[in-house]
């Protein structure tokens, strides 16, 4: 995909996430995304403080040196972020829309990573549907299986190989795992909501693999 390309399919997932926000009910803002200990809330404010991470940077190292880590501190803002109203939210990541600039320190793979899985961590447990261009999903699993420290992919999934079925990627050797490069993207973040769409001779083995409750 062209440069100009990516950007436009994140629109289209920003767009539709906003859609699907803007549809859900006061119970289903309250019930669990499929980031362990992170509610829907709580993770649709972690998307919308892409809006915010430059000002409240001082407050992130707080929270690094009270809880010991970046996973804690970025929960911790999402936990904050979250008390504000429901339609801020969505207008803030609506707000994204059209910027063709990732955050400080990242690359529009990562961006790409954040809508596609995050996206999913919403709508799959609450039902809905949250379609995942191939073309994206390949740039984004691309990245995921180029990053060693990244989610821990190549490690986790040695002795496996990977192959889409709906688009030209693949990854790794061993026993093969197929199915829609967005679930293969999903197995690549530890998230066991993949595994339905998964076959092959190595698909019987993840689930032991995908025990670990994965983080946002």
């Amino acid at each position: 995909m062209e440069h100009s390309e990516v950007w436009t399919a994140i629109d289209d997932q920003r767009c539709a996430l906003v859609h699907l926000l803007e549809d859900l009910s006061e119970e289903e803002w309250r019930r669990p995304s499929l980031c362990h200990g992170w509610t829907v809330r709580q993770l649709a404010a972690h998307l919308a403080l892409q809006n915010t991470t430059w000002p409240a940077m001082p407050r992130v190292v707080l929270d690094l040196l009270r809880r010991g880590g970046m996973n804690g501190a970025i929960h911790a803002m999402a936990c904050r972020h979250a008390e504000l109203p429901v339609q801020v939210i969505i207008g803030e990541i609506r707000d994204r829309i059209g910027v063709w600039r990732p955050l400080p320190t990242v690359t529009f793979r990562e961006t790409a990573i954040d809508y596609l899985v995050h996206g999913q961590d919403i709508a799959v447990p609450l039902g809905r549907t949250l379609p995942m261009p191939p073309g994206l999903a390949v740039i984004a699993a691309d990245r995921v299986w180029s990053r060693p420290r990244m989610f821990h992919a190549r490690k986790k999934l040695a002795g496996y190989r990977l192959v889409a079925d709906d688009a030209p990627w693949a990854a790794g050797q061993g026993h093969e795992i197929s199915g829609p490069v967005g679930a293969l993207l999903l197995l690549l973040t530890g998230r066991p909501a993949a595994l339905p769409s998964l076959s092959g001779p190595g698909a019987a083995g993840l689930r032991e693999l995908l025990t670990p409750s994965p983080a946002a």
